[in-house]
C-alpha cells in the first residue's frame, strides 16, 4: 500500500515514520527547496515526547532538549518572583519530562529519520482528486503521482483542506505578534534550568532552555496584521514595546541578533470537524491550526501522526474505514485544545485588561498547582497515555 504526504513539517514526517513502521511505502511532497523551520525552536511536551519515543526517537530527542526543571512567573516591569516552582510533580504524575528544542534540529532529525530516498523537496502539489480507490496528487508542472492513501500535512495555508472542505477557512488573527530566536545561556538573563516567563501590560517575554547552551526567547508584542518592521529596526521596535521593563528584559534586547530572529503575526482557524474526503485526510496545521499559547501545535500533529497509523494498521474494514476511526478520534481534542490556546491568549494578551489583571494578581498567590494542572489538562488524553 502506498501513501503520498504533502508536506514534510513536524507533522508529515512523523506520519511518514510511523506509516513506514507499519508497512506502508510512503513518498512526501515538500513544495519549498529547502525545509526552513518557522520559529527557532518548539516547547515538545510530555505528550509529543512519548510520540517521539512511540517513533523509535526518545533518545534522539532527548539529547536536542534542555533540561527544564522549573518555571518562574517574572513581574516584567519591576522584576520580582511573582511564583516559582520545580516541574517535578509534573513529570510524575505523566511519565514524561517535556524538552524545549531547537525547531531545525528536531525537523533534521525527523528527515533524517525518514531517509531521502522517497522526500522531494521543491516539488509543490497543487490539486488532488480520488478516482475509486486511486488518489492523484498533480504536481505544479503538470506531473501526477499516485496512491492508496493521501495525507494533507501542508500547513496552516493547506492546498489538501480546500479539497476536504470545499473551500479554504478563514484564518484569525490573534492581536499579537511574536518575535523568537536563540541566544546563549547567560545567568543574567534566567536561570538555565528554567522556562522563565516575564509578564506585564498584556505582553509576554520568554526564555527556555534547549541543548548547547542556548535559550529559546520570545517576545509577544500587540500589533496590528500586515505592518513590516525592517530587520535592522527589531531592537529598536523590542526597545519601545518593553520601555521600562526589567533589566534581564532590556539584556534579551540586546543579546538578539535580528539576522536570526523571527517575526511571526499569530493566526488561528475556528475549529472544524471534517478531516477526511474519501481516502484524503488532513494531519496537522492544515487539520488544526492553533496560537502557540499552550505550545501544543506541534505535539498535536505528532498524535495526529501515531493515531494515524495505529488506525491503518489495526482496522480491517479499508483505509477510509481507518481514516474515518482517525478522525473521530483526533478531531474533538484537537478542537479543544485550539479553543484553549484562544481562551489562554487572550488573557494573556488582554483581550480583556480586567482579566489579564487578575491573573497577575492570580500568579502572585500560585504556588505551582493550578499553572502545573492547566498543563497536565493539554497533556492528557493524548493517544500514548
Amino acid at each position: 500500500m502506498k501513501a503520498i504526504i504533502v508536506g514534510a513539517g513536524i507533522g508529515g514526517l512523523s506520519a511518514g515514520i510511523a506509516l513506514r513502521r507499519t508497512g506502508w511505502d510512503v513518498t512526501i511532497y515538500e513544495r519549498v527547496t529547502e525545509v526552513k523551520p518557522v520559529g527557532a525552536a518548539i516547547s515538545v511536551w510530555s505528550n509529543g515526547v512519548k510520540c517521539l519515543n512511540y517513533l523509535g526517537l526518545g533518545a534522539e530527542v532527548a539529547k536536542l532538549g534542555g533540561r527544564m526543571d522549573n518555571m518562574a512567573y517574572i513581574d516584567g516591569l519591576d522584576g520580582t518572583t511573582m511564583t516559582r516552582f520545580s516541574f517535578a510533580p509534573l513529570v510524575a504524575e505523566v511519565g514524561q519530562r517535556p524538552y524545549p528544542v531547537s525547531r531545525a534540529e528536531l525537523q533534521m532529525m525527523l528527515m533524517e529519520a525518514f531517509g531521502d530516498t522517497h522526500l522531494h523537496l521543491g516539488r509543490q502539489v497543487t490539486e488532488v482528486a480520488q478516482d475509486g480507490d486511486t488518489v492523484i496528487a498533480t504536481l505544479e508542472d503538470g506531473t501526477t503521482d499516485t496512491a492508496d492513501l493521501l495525507i494533507g500535512a501542508d500547513g496552516a495555508r493547506s492546498v489538501v483542506r480546500t479539497h476536504v472542505l470545499g473551500a479554504a477557512p478563514e484564518r484569525r488573527y490573534a492581536g499579537y505578534v511574536n518575535w523568537n530566536g536563540l541566544v546563549p545561556v547567560s545567568a543574567d538573563l534566567a536561570p538555565d534550568d528554567q522556562w522563565t516567563v516575564f509578564v506585564g501590560e498584556g505582553k509576554r517575554v520568554s526564555l527556555m532552555p534547549i541543548s548547547d547552551g542556548r535559550f529559546y526567547f520570545f517576545f509577544d508584542t500587540p500589533g496590528e496584521p500586515g505592518e513590516t518592521v525592517p530587520r535592522e529596526a527589531f531592537r529598536d521596535t523590542l526597545r519601545a514595546h518593553f520601555d521600562g521593563w526589567a533589566e534581564p528584559v532590556q539584556r534579551l534586547i540586546a543579546a538578539i541578533d535580528p539576522e536570526r530572529t523571527n517575526r511571526v503575526e499569530i493566526h488561528d482557524i475556528d475549529p472544524f470537524h471534517t478531516w477526511v474526503k474519501g481516502r484524503i485526510a488532513l494531519l496537522g496545521d492544515s487539520a488544526h491550526n492553533t496560537t502557540p499559547d499552550i505550545g501544543q501545535g506541534g505535539c498535536l500533529a505528532m498524535e495526529d501522526a501515531v493515531v494515524l497509523a495505529i488506525a491503518l494498521q489495526t482496522n480491517t474494514l479499508g483505509v477510509e474505514d481507518a481514516l474515518g476511526r482517525y478522525q473521530a478520534r483526533r478531531s474533538g481534542r484537537a478542537a479543544d485544545l485550539v479553543m484553549r490556546a484562544r481562551k489562554r491568549c487572550d488573557v494573556t494578551h488582554a483581550a480583556d485588561p480586567q482579566k489579564t489583571r487578575d491573573w497577575y494578581d492570580e500568579l502572585r498567590r500560585e504556588d505551582g498547582t493550578k499553572v502545573m494542572r492547566g498543563i497536565i489538562s493539554n497533556i492528557e488524553g493524548n493517544p500514548l497515555g
